[in-house]
């Protein structure tokens, strides 16, 4: 009952906000043509409009949003990019932000940003390196040669872990610092769109929630697995 009750609570957590957010930007994703122009649009608007250098709008070709530091592009799904609704308004605004924290040296971004240059080799690593360390202890017969293996890997581990709890304050920044302010005092949408623009930016965050869970989550597997 007990084993029952904890499933259904780890669906809930790590499977719960991205089913909420996807609700979310889909409930909002009717298109609205009295706004000026496409989320796209909006994105090369602020560009030019805060003078962020060598900014590029593209269309995303893996239907995701995202802000590439590394070739400095704002990069947008069909529906965001050539969509009218406030899905793709406040989307785009939010990736926007993270061209502004990049252009004015936010630093958990710039930390963020080394992070993940690392993270997606280092948890292959660790994971190989921590049902090895075991072997390569018995055949060395040094348990010194299995504990700094264990140590290592368990550093590694917690890479991803430090990666995701930094993403989330670098996502609300984004969101609520940067694109909120910037829809509500160019009054990219109605006053009476706030809310709704507030609503879509924390269903967002809360799949960053997730994600940090569950790499918390990982970590505490692998250590359990360790000590038995």
């Amino acid at each position: 009952m007990l084993l029952a009750a904890i499933l259904i609570i780890s669906v809930i957590v790590f499977f719960g906000p991205q089913l909420w957010a996807g609700y979310i930007l889909k409930r909002y994703s009717t298109q609205i043509d009295e706004f000026p122009g496409t989320g796209g649009e909006l994105a090369i608007h602020l560009v030019e409009k805060f003078q962020l250098p060598d900014i590029n709008v593209e269309k995303s070709e893996q239907q995701s949003d995202h802000y590439d530091p590394e070739h400095k592009a704002i990069r947008l799904a069909e529906n965001i990019h050539d969509g009218k609704s406030m899905t793709a308004i406040v989307v785009s605004a939010h990736e926007v932000g993270h061209a502004i924290q990049h252009a004015t040296g936010y630093r958990p971004f710039f930390l963020r940003w080394h992070l993940a240059k690392f993270i997606r080799y280092t948890e292959k690593f660790a994971s190989i390196l921590l049902v090895v360390f075991p072997v390569a202890a018995l055949l060395t017969r040094s348990p010194a040669v299995g504990v700094l293996m264990f140590l290592v890997g368990a550093g590694t581990l917690l890479l991803p872990v430090i990666f995701h709890l930094i993403t989330l304050p670098v996502e609300l920044d984004a969101s609520f610092n940067r694109a909120l302010p910037i829809l509500a005092a160019g009054k990219y949408i109605p006053e009476s769109g706030i809310p709704v623009a507030k609503q879509i930016l924390r269903a967002a965050a809360l799949t960053y929630v997730a994600a940090s869970l569950a790499s918390v989550f990982n970590f505490y597997r692998w250590i359990a697995i360790l000590r038995r």
